[in-house]
């Protein structure tokens, strides 16, 4: 049976090491008449074997902040500033070289969609091949058995026969399973997961969750979950950090943040959520839409959309503090 390598196990008997600290990233898109500010001072850690979930509407800064990481950002976007440091190292100082070679290998990420992200014109055997070649220097030989036990890993049926097919033969269930063993082909320390289940039904949506934390489990892979659906956070997720607008207005465990949410954005998120015990003739809304960001509101970017912003909420952007046992970016969360 595949094995992931030692260093990807949890730590018995002592604290689990952080692998990724990010501070004080910033990652900005320029054109003629404005700077958008998709990334605007995100400080964020990950420990080894640990679920980081990042949450929040479309347009937030959720997918810049990983594409960030991965030092995947293309003109007209920049990171102008901060550190990224994934097992101390700085990433922000690595040549190209190097992030090739760990960008795949010791950080992986899954991306939304796998009929865009798969090659329609290979094979899965082919594709998944082509990491263990590159990362890992196998034959063809070995590198073809070692993505049949990866199919076996991620429990894709008669693997022999789904390395030999295209994409376009599987369910978009087994697409998004490939994907997940292509991302982990090379024994990754740090899993990005970038709203993996959003194309899928339910039904499969539970099987990729419960897959994605079978994995954490057993591996003890450090993993950053992207979504817009908090409820998959409360589900699988040991932290937290909620974004809006390229900041971040909330973070902590996961479990201490949802039941006490502090935040108007978050406790509207809560709110929004639809509820199986209880019977609605309408899901609740959060009011307004969320800024362009070429024009965001001087103050906090939430108040347009906040019952409780004041003159101050509208004027000056409160500082990210700690507020009952988590970090909250909000004037009125001692109100609350």
């Amino acid at each position: 049976m595949y094995s992931m390598s030692d260093n990807n196990k949890h730590d018995v008997g002592s604290e689990p090491q952080t692998i990724l600290t990010i501070s004080d990233l910033c990652t900005y898109f320029s054109n003629d008449d404005a700077v958008i500010k998709a990334v605007d001072g995100v400080s964020l850690s990950v420990k080894k074997g640990e679920i980081l979930g990042i949450v929040g509407e479309s347009g937030s800064g959720k997918s810049v902040t990983a594409l960030s990481i991965m030092k995947l950002i293309r003109w007209p976007g920049k990171i102008v500033q901060g550190k990224i440091l994934f097992d101390g190292k700085d990433l922000m100082q690595c040549k190209r070289g190097t992030m090739r070679s760990i960008r795949g290998n010791r950080i992986s990420m899954i991306f939304q969609d796998p009929s865009t992200s798969l090659n329609p014109s290979l094979t899965i055997g082919e594709q998944m091949s082509e990491s263990l070649k590159y990362h890992l220097g196998m034959k063809r030989a070995k590198a073809w058995e070692r993505a049949k036990k990866l199919l076996d890993i991620v429990h894709i049926p008669h693997p022999d026969e789904r390395l030999k097919q295209y994409p376009h033969q599987l369910s978009g269930g087994m697409r998004q399973r490939v994907m997940i063993a292509i991302a982990l082909s090379c024994n990754p320390e740090l899993l990005i997961a970038d709203e993996p289940t959003t194309a899928l039904d339910v039904t499969i949506q539970s099987q990729i969750l419960d897959l994605i934390m079978e994995l954490r489990d057993k591996y003890g892979t450090a993993i950053i979950f992207i979504t817009h659906d908090i409820g998959v956070i409360a589900e699988i997720a040991d932290k937290v950090a909620v974004m809006y607008c390229g900041k971040i207005l909330a973070y902590g465990d996961t479990q201490t943040v949802l039941t006490r949410p502090i935040h108007p954005y978050l406790s509207a998120l809560i709110q929004a959520m639809p509820k199986l015990d209880v019977e609605e003739d309408r899901l609740e809304s959060i009011p307004g839409i969320v800024p362009n960001l070429k024009h965001l509101p001087k103050g906090c970017h939430f108040s347009p959309r906040c019952h409780l912003a004041d003159e101050k909420c509208r004027n000056e952007m409160p500082a990210l503090e700690q507020t009952d046992n988590y970090l909250t970016r909000c004037w009125a969360a001692s109100s609350i």
